[in-house]
Order: structure tokens, then C-alpha cells, then sequence
């Protein structure tokens, strides 16, 4: 497939769908949302066939961009990949705030701003190709967008609901996108009930977090290009910014699969999930030894993209972490803001509150022996700081008058 304009079968190796909680099989290439027992299904594939299909060399000449994995993707057809021009998302160190081995993915630079670009190409693309002509979703902000444009791409209705204090930037560039936008006056979590109760009445379907399920095989190539771009190895940890946590969930998933085929080996990263200490279900569990992540009260954060109270793949989350050997971590918002201001004029790299969280998250632990420096660390920064409230400037010249060349 030279590009994603061509017709015909894509080389995908889907075998079935698999409740996360049960392991009951559904069938593949039908439309599903969450399982029987209300819990979310995931993509399986004949790993056999695919490791035999598809070698690294092959891989290596084609060209960059998370479609370059279509045998790990779902999309059987090749006229249903929905693309904005996806990229390789850079790895990029921080030498004046940490050491050389903590790197940066910065995810910023898909299309709409943030990684959930990978997550919304899939579930679009597999919208078109399962023929549903309405999409629905509650978003704090960049998931929204990201639906918005890629079901703009693919001609198919979208509708969004967004908490009343979403950043503006998100609201309009889901508006002009082409979806009709809501504001809702409560969370994310009261939002997407409003999806799930109206889709008999409207007939939209429901593409909230982990309720389809190829979210994640969109969120997986984060894992896959993380890999490649280590020279088919993994770091010693992710620092993940955790809300609805389908990109951990993903990047567990994915290399589960690339050991499957032997293109890696046994070790694991030790997975992270990062939240903010005004809205961290995930910590509370994972402290507790529980399984699930019941209802954050009064969630609250300048990081909106983790202000998700409660998460439908919450004991997914939590067994990559803990099957890991990792933990989960809150940070307030005066540490994330502390260092997405600090990385932002010592590095010049402006990173999204949710990013500067991982940083804040690393820092503590490597203040409390969590992590070592020595540690090859990757974080994780989800979206361009550039959509996100900024300080103001106030400083004014009068071009007209001598300058005093003194306030320089």
C-alpha cells in the first residue's frame, strides 16, 4: 500500500475482538461497543501470521507515520484510512532541567495538537468502514478536536460535549472542525453520560474512551514507533499522563504483541500512570491494592486533559502498572506548573500542563528513590502547550521618545 489513497485489502491479521474482564470472544468486523459485561474489548490477532508477514527491514523503508503499522491495525480496507498527514513524533531530551537518558515524547506534533490524534484516526477510519454515519463523544478538550477533524476527513457527523470550562481554543477548533460542540455544565465523566443515554433517542454512537475499541490500536503505535526509534528496545520507564488511560493501556498492549513476534525481548518499561493530586482515582486505588478506581470527588486541576474522575479501563490501567513493576504518582498544579515554566525557559520546549505533570512526576521520584538517575526515562507530553493559557505580558515600548537603553 503505497499510500492511503489506494483500494483494497490491507494486510491486517484481526482474528477477534476479547472482553478485558471475561475474555469472551466477539466477532471481528462487526459493530460493538463495550462487552457483555460492560467492560471494553480489545483487538487480537494472529501474531503468528503477522510475524512471518512483516520483518523490521521491510518496515524500516516504508515511509514514517503510525500507518506504516497497518498489520498491527484493524482497518481491512484501504480507502477507510482516514489520515491528516500523521507523523513520527520526536524523542527530545531536556539537558538544562535532567539528565540525557530522560527524553520527551512530544506528541504535539500530530494533527489537532495532540496524540489523541493516533487514537480518533483508528476509530474513525474503523467508523467509515463499519458504515456509521453519526459519532458522538464527551471530551475535555483534545479529544474532542481530534474526532472532530478526522470525522471531518472521513464526511461523517460528529458531535462533542465539553465541560463549560474547556480552554477555548479547544471549543472553536472543534466548532470550525465541523462537529457541533456543547458545554456542559459539570465534568467529563457527566458528559459522557449524556452520550451514553442519548444514543437511542439520536442514534449517534458512542466513541467515549475504552467504550469502542479501537481507541487503543490507534494509542498501541505509541508503544510500536517508542520501540523502533530505540532500536527495537524499551526504555526503563514511561511516565504517562493518565486520564482515561488508553495510551498506557495501548503501549502495554503493544509490546505484549512485538515480544510476541520476537522483535523484542522480555523486558518491560516500568509504566507510571501520572495524575494530578485534585483528580487522582488511579493513585488512590493503586495505593489501596484495589482493582478498580471508584469516583474522584470534586475533581479539579489545570491539567483538564487527567480531570477524569472515573475510568471505564480503570483495572486495565492498574494491572499494566502494577504487572510492571511501576506505580501511579499525583502531582499538585503548582509543581506542574512549575515545570512546564521551568522546561519552557531552560529548554525551550513548551509542554501541555498534562506533559509537564510526567516531569513534575519525575522529579519526585526521583527525589524519593522511586526512579534512579540512571533510569533511561521517557515522558510523556500529549499535546502542543501552545493550546493552553499562557502568562500574560504586560511590558510595553513607546517607539517615539529617546529609549533608555538602561532597561535592557
Amino acid at each position: 500500500m503505497k499510500n492511503h489513497e489506494q483500494t483494497g485489502e490491507t494486510p491486517t491479521f484481526v482474528t477477534h475482538l476479547e472482553c478485558a474482564m471475561t475474555g469472551a470472544r466477539y466477532e471481528a468486523d462487526r459493530l460493538h461497543g463495550l462487552s457483555e459485561a460492560g467492560r471494553p474489548l480489545v483487538v487480537r490477532y494472529d501474531l503468528d501470521g503477522l510475524g512471518k508477514a512483516l520483518t523490521k527491514d521491510a518496515l524500516a523503508a516504508r515511509p514514517t507515520g503510525f500507518w506504516r503499522y497497518r498489520e498491527f491495525l484493524p482497518v481491512r480496507r484501504a480507502e477507510n484510512v482516514v489520515s491528516l498527514g500523521e507523523v513520527e513524533t520526536p524523542l527530545i531530551p531536556l539537558p538544562a532541567r535532567f539528565a540525557p537518558n530522560v527524553l520527551v515524547k512530544d506528541e504535539g506534533r500530530l494533527p489537532t495538537g495532540s496524540f489523541k490524534a493516533r487514537g480518533l484516526a483508528l476509530a474513525v477510519s474503523m467508523a467509515k468502514e463499519l458504515g456509521l454515519g453519526h459519532l458522538a463523544m464527551p471530551t475535555n478538550g483534545n479529544a474532542g478536536a481530534a474526532m472532530a477533524a478526522y470525522s471531518a476527513r472521513a464526511g461523517i457527523r460528529a458531535t462533542v460535549f465539553c465541560p463549560a470550562d474547556t480552554p477555548e481554543v479547544n471549543v472553536s477548533e472543534i466548532e470550525l472542525q465541523g462537529a457541533t460542540v456543547w458545554r456542559v455544565d459539570g465534568l467529563i465523566n457527566d458528559c459522557g453520560r449524556i452520550v451514553g443515554e442519548g444514543k437511542e433517542a439520536t442514534g449517534w454512537f458512542d466513541l467515549s474512551t475504552l467504550k469502542e475499541p479501537y481507541r487503543i490500536e490507534g494509542k498501541k503505535t505509541m508503544g510500536l514507533e517508542l520501540a523502533e526509534q530505540l532500536g527495537w528496545r524499551v526504555p526503563d520507564v514511561i511516565f504517562y499522563p493518565t486520564g482515561g488511560g488508553t495510551g498506557l493501556i495501548g503501549m502495554w498492549k503493544a509490546f505484549a504483541e512485538l515480544e510476541a513476534i520476537g522483535w523484542i525481548g522480555p523486558k518491560r518499561p516500568r509504566m507510571v500512570a501520572v495524575q494530578a493530586s485534585g483528580c487522582a482515582p488511579i493513585v488512590r486505588a493503586f495505593e489501596r491494592g484495589e482493582e478498580h478506581a471508584p469516583l474522584w470527588q470534586d475533581a479539579h486541576t489545570v491539567a483538564a486533559g487527567i480531570r477524569v474522575p472515573a475510568a471505564v479501563g480503570d483495572f486495565m490501567i492498574l494491572r499494566a502498572v502494577r504487572e510492571s513493576g511501576g506505580f501511579a504518582i499525583a502531582v499538585d498544579d503548582e509543581a506542574i506548573i512549575a515545570e512546564r515554566d521551568r522546561i519552557a525557559r531552560e529548554d525551550g520546549l513548551l509542554l501541555c500542563p498534562e506533559g509537564a505533570a510526567t516531569a513534575a512526576a519525575y522529579a519526585a521520584a526521583l527525589a524519593d528513590g522511586r526512579v534512579d538517575r540512571a533510569d533511561e526515562a521517557v515522558l510523556f507530553n500529549c499535546a502542543t502547550g501552545l493550546k493552553y493559557p499562557m502568562p500574560p505580558v504586560a511590558r510595553t515600548l513607546d517607539h517615539r521618545p529617546p529609549i533608555d537603553w538602561t532597561r535592557f
